[in-house]
């Protein structure tokens, strides 16, 4: 089929499961004999015997906060490497902080199938705005996009003036960043006068594509597409010209289960997104995301027959992604830390001219005049995010458990 990357895109269901658990009880032998935080995690399975989903449900989930506890105790990898370290290429370090390795081939997060699905081609030149610093965040789709024949400008995050200038220098065709910044560098370029007119497409990631920014972008002749991808697991799903849902990539298996639980919940049921990957250097079987969504039905009409899910729908838990960024409830602990003064925190994230924004909100024992542009300091250093910072009179935040409180409207 031409408008696949390639066949078994399109190949029938029940052959790609009869390959993918075929496959599966090789990797589960692969991660117990080769990485020791697998072989505890797995104790008492018989992982041979796990090849199909009923089976593959009876396995404990890994859920990301236990690995992060793992990798605290035992650094970087916390025993999850099932290689020799020297076998991957780079290693990062994301929000949290958690340590990740890159695995092996020229495109080992998976994202050239979701790039060509959103009508990028081989000799496309493509302008990168994700960070490729610390984090695999710029590498993903970067890597992807080279392995399928395109020319990638590294941009990063920032320099807007720059990046505006390289448009109209290099005439990209397509762009890759967060779903905000597209709109951040195309107004800047219209003020700056430059010529941007050369980008007609787009993969965004790492928020949420909304449906006013999605037309405002059609409007101006960009047509943008998403991908729900993570750093650990690389691009998980993505949309096709059809816009009908997220479709699993391949060498992946989804499921869906219920928050907080191992057991998978009915098709068509919200619950938190598990995800085993096929990496055997970094093999992650039955992680928990901490992300919700489900299972749309029926295959996507633009021919690939993989299982299509609604893409992200909200957080299991309170860690939430804010301008293509984790933030974790642990961090907000550690702003505390550094202010005695605080007695109570939440952060609160909204919508504001198209952009995420957030405010955290503190209720001080003692209030003085530099105590908010301190606190916002410390904010900035432990996210690496800016926001406000109000304070607030004792008692005034809820009593409600929440410390991040996400009030985007997402419909």
């Amino acid at each position: 089929m031409s408008g696949l990357y390639e066949p078994r895109e399109g190949q029938e269901p029940a052959a790609r499961e009869q390959d993918l658990f075929g496959r599966l009880p090789g990797l589960l032998s692969h991660a117990v004999e080769n990485a020791a935080g697998w072989a505890r995690h797995l104790h008492g399975h018989d992982v041979a015997r796990v090849a199909d989903r009923a089976a593959l449900a009876a396995l404990p989930v890994l859920r990301k906060s236990d690995l992060m506890a793992h990798q605290k105790e035992n650094p970087p990898f916390g025993g999850f490497l099932a290689a020799p370290l020297h076998h991957a290429t780079r290693v990062f370090m994301s929000p949290g902080p958690i340590w990740e390795p890159q695995g092996a081939g020229s495109d080992p997060w998976n994202g050239a199938r979701a790039l060509f699905a959103s009508g990028f081609r081989r000799g496309d030149v493509v302008l990168n705005a994700f960070s490729y610093h610390l984090t695999p965040g710029g590498f993903i789709l970067d890597q992807g996009a080279t392995a399928m024949g395109c020319t990638v400008f590294p941009a990063g995050v920032g320099n807007t003036d720059m990046q505006a200038e390289a448009v109209e220098v290099l005439r990209p065709a397509g762009f890759i960043g967060t779903p905000d910044y597209l709109k951040v560098l195309l107004d800047r370029g219209a003020d700056l006068g430059r010529d941007m007119s050369s980008i007609v497409k787009a993969l965004v990631s790492g928020g949420a594509l909304f449906p006013s920014l999605r037309d405002e972008y059609a409007a101006r002749g960009v047509a943008v597409a998403q991908c729900y991808a993570t750093a650990d697991l690389g691009v998980i799903a993505y949309e096709s010209s059809a816009r009908d849902g997220m479709i699993v990539n391949e060498d992946y298996i989804v499921e869906i289960v219920r928050p907080g639980t191992n057991d998978p919940v009915p098709d068509g049921e919200v619950g938190e997104l598990v995800v085993t990957a096929f990496n055997e250097i970094y093999p992650l079987i039955r992680f928990a995301t901490g992300d919700l969504s489900k299972i749309l039905p029926g295959p996507s009409a633009c021919g690939r027959t993989n299982m299509r899910i609604a893409g992200w729908m909200g957080r299991a838990d309170q860690r939430t992604k804010i301008k293509g960024m984790f933030v974790d409830p642990a961090q907000i602990a550690e702003i505390q830390k550094h202010h005695a003064e605080i007695k109570k925190a939440r952060l609160t994230v909204t919508r504001a001219e198209e952009a995420d924004k957030m405010v955290l909100s503190i209720e001080a024992i003692v209030v003085e005049d530099s105590l908010a542009d301190a606190i916002a300091a410390t904010l900035r250093d432990v996210t690496r995010l800016k926001g406000e910072v109000e304070i607030v009179p004792l008692g005034m935040l809820p009593n409600d458990g929440k410390v991040i409180a996400d009030e985007r409207e997402y419909g």
